[in-house]
């Protein structure tokens, strides 16, 4: 659920001329790629040490005797950790380049450990398959949101309105039990993650004209446009997970 919770200020679309062969948006985009492929890294090692190793997953996870699985107290914070960070964050009235570091890692660190349950419920096989596709889907679609001409501010806000009713009708399967209902929330929400990474890629490269030459904003822009497209492709792997994973259990 901590994975939903976006919390990241959308700037309005500026226009900006022969943006494909700007070397300094290049640069800035490498930036937030480099420290999205770095905050995967990391969530990947922490999942694979909370899900794999027993006296660690004892912690954050819990299987009762019918099989059950779920979090621990412990799992419970931590998986739900990133929404309070991200809504204290959204109070603050200016942020440093330091201060959006440290939640960047901070996030990106908990919801690693939080998703070892993966390997609990998933084969090891089909998590790796799943990931290569997820990267490469991601690839792909944040190319386009890079190259494309057409705006996509409009569709990217209403994918975000899209990521509220994919929350709701998650709380409702907690009371309705519906195989059909949980094959359809997974369906729309690779489609509404798919979408978000081309927009959100759109939009950063907007971000990058509108912080001009100031670099401490420059550098506040990349670890928030990080924390961006990282939570874009982790919903869309765990979405994709549901097709593709081989349930272990």
């Amino acid at each position: 659920m901590s994975d939903f919770d976006r919390g990241l200020a959308r700037p309005e679309t500026v226009a900006a001329p022969d943006m494909a062969v700007d070397a300094g948006l290049r640069a800035f985009m490498l930036g937030v790629y480099n420290k999205v492929g770095l905050g995967l890294v990391l969530s990947a090692v922490l999942a694979f040490v909370t899900g794999t190793v027993p006296a660690v997953q004892a912690f954050l996870f819990r299987v009762d005797g019918a099989g059950h699985i779920g979090y621990t107290i412990l799992g419970m914070v931590v998986a739900f950790a990133p929404i309070g960070i991200l809504l204290l964050q959204g109070f603050a009235r200016q942020q440093s380049p330091r201060s959006a570091g440290i939640t960047y890692w901070a996030v990106v660190s908990l919801i690693g450990a939080s998703l070892g349950m993966i390997f609990i419920l998933y084969s090891n096989v089909g998590i790796f398959q799943t990931f290569l596709v997820t990267a490469a889907a991601f690839g792909g679609l944040s190319l386009v949101g890079y190259t494309t001409k057409r705006d996509l501010s409009g569709m990217g806000s209403f994918l975000i309105m899209g990521v509220w009713g994919l929350i709701f009708a998650s709380i409702a399967t907690f009371f309705f039990h519906s195989p059909a209902l949980v094959f359809l929330i997974n369906l729309v929400g690779v489609a509404i993650f798919a979408g978000l990474i081309a927009a959100d890629t759109q939009r950063l490269k907007m971000m990058y004209y509108q912080v001009g030459g100031d670099q401490a904003a420059a550098s506040v822009a990349t670890s928030w446009g990080a924390l961006s497209l990282y939570l874009d492709f982790v919903n869309l792997f765990r979405f994709l997970l549901f097709f593709m994973g081989g349930a272990r259990r």
